[in-house]
């Protein structure tokens, strides 16, 4: 972290520049602007002042291709700007960019009110309600990638395909051959903790060329913007190196999918304690802790649109593959959707269902949303389940995007929990990919029928 008296004498120094003025998307990239830091230290911390972004950057796809029929940015409005707040609690050093630094905004109307279809507006929303209960939620996102010999440029020429994965054989905790790859991790490790991330550790995963970087426990809203400028970092550091990675949940059918693995709490405001375990023994679930866990089970396949955005998303839920399919939850089970790790003030749930490619604002929001769900209503979870999960009876987690869709439009606990035109602003989104996807003639197709049909 860096506070505005540090960003101050570091200008002073000559040390700093630039401060990138950023602001997460509805895909959860970073939006903004560069702007000089004379001009942010003389104009932005002092006088509460802002800098202004087009609205249309919340109604666009990943090509920036401006989608219809939103309500809050349209044609018919003129696509007018809204205010980039910066939270200074968010500013932080960029060290793999020369003289740079970075502040996260939050995003208000011009009368100062919210725009709650903003990714950050939206889990703010969620941390007042549990706040309204005298609760914290804290939260660790798991986020994995695949690392390429290629470079971004050459992946893109290549339209793709052929790329080499950093290892030729699958790396899950090795030492030996995440060595070889240490020149690049080890850098996007240092540099997170210079930015003042909390980083814990880096490791292989179970994929050809697939790592880990954890970040430290945190409250929830801290928790998503580390990710985000993790992700974002750990994406330019690669790219700045001649070097392809992706956070796609499933690159390659053959391959294990890329998870962004959520952990959750609740916490007393008041104590600044852990509600999940039982106080008479450390390692029971609490009645918090039960209903916390029954409202995640009650609402995740409403909620699966929050964890899993787009058509590829549902490609990673395959038998076996260390995603789940399953909607049920057990002790240290893998297999499963939910998993409940930890003991005493450690003791949390672990969502094993979001991707890598999931906007980390809208995953931890459906997490409190569904969480609390279950607090308000009592929900009681069912017994854990013991065995393979991929095998069971229990629920699944909706097949496809369409499935997604149609259980998010149709349920009134989404309505309720996000509001009305977050809702909408999620579910247009959705069925915008969805209208897109359909516009394209795959590569598949063509294989399956150009000649032979």
């Amino acid at each position: 972290m860096l506070s505005v008296e540090e960003l101050q004498k570091l200008h002073a120094e000559g040390s700093i520049d630039t401060v990138l003025v950023v602001f997460p998307d509805i895909q959860g990239r970073f939006m903004g602007k560069r702007v000089r830091s004379e001009f942010f230290l003389s104009e932005l911390p002092n006088n509460g002042g802002s800098v202004e972004a087009c609205n249309y950057l919340l109604a666009v796809d990943v090509d920036m291709n401006v989608l219809e029929g939103f309500a809050s940015a349209n044609w018919d409005s003129g696509y007018g700007d809204f205010v980039c707040r910066p939270d200074l609690s968010t500013l932080h050093l960029v060290p793999w960019c020369e003289k740079t630094a970075l502040v996260i905004c939050d995003l208000e109307n011009h009368d100062g009110s919210p725009v709650v279809q903003a990714p950050r507006s939206i889990l703010a929303a969620q941390i007042e309600r549990a706040r309204e209960h005298n609760l914290g939620v804290k939260a660790g996102t798991e986020l994995e990638f695949f690392l390429f010999e290629q470079s971004m440029e050459q992946a893109w020429d290549q339209g793709f395909t052929g790329l080499t994965p950093s290892s030729r054989y699958v790396i899950d905790y090795h030492i030996l051959h995440t060595t070889k790859d240490e020149w690049l991790i080890r850098k996007i490790r240092n540099d997170m903790a210079e930015a003042g991330l909390p980083v814990e550790f880096s490791k292989g995963e179970a994929g050809l060329g697939q790592h880990e970087l954890n970040l430290r426990y945190d409250d929830v809203m801290a928790m998503a913007d580390n990710h985000s400028i993790y992700k974002n970092g750990a994406k330019e550091i690669a790219a700045l190196a001649g070097r392809a990675l992706t956070f796609m949940a499933k690159y390659k059918f053959d391959e294990v999918g890329s998870s962004c693995h959520i952990h959750s709490s609740v916490w007393d405001l008041t104590t600044e304690r852990s509600l999940m375990a039982d106080p008479d023994n450390p390692h029971e679930l609490s009645d918090t802790f039960r209903w916390w866990l029954g409202g995640l089970l009650e609402t995740a396949g409403d909620f699966a649109l929050c964890w899993a955005p787009y058509i590829n998303s549902y490609k990673r839920y395959q038998p076996g593959s260390w995603a789940p399919t399953a909607i049920g939850w057990g002790m240290d089970n893998r297999t499963l959707g939910f998993r409940v790790v930890g003991h005493g003030q450690g003791m949390r749930v672990e969502s094993r269902i979001p991707g890598a490619d999931a906007n980390p604002y809208i995953a931890l929001a459906a997490t409190v949303a569904g969480g609390l769900y279950g607090i308000e209503n009592k929900i009681e979870p069912p017994a854990a389940y013991i065995g393979n999960g991929y095998e069971s009876q229990l629920d699944r987690i909706p097949h496809t995007l369409v499935d997604a869709i149609e259980r998010f439009e149709q349920s009134s606990i989404a309505k309720a929990a996000f509001g009305e035109e977050a809702h909408f602003h999620l579910l247009h989104m959705a069925k915008q990919e969805w209208a897109e996807f359909n516009r394209v003639v795959t590569d598949w197709e063509l294989r399956r029928n150009f000649e032979r049909l």
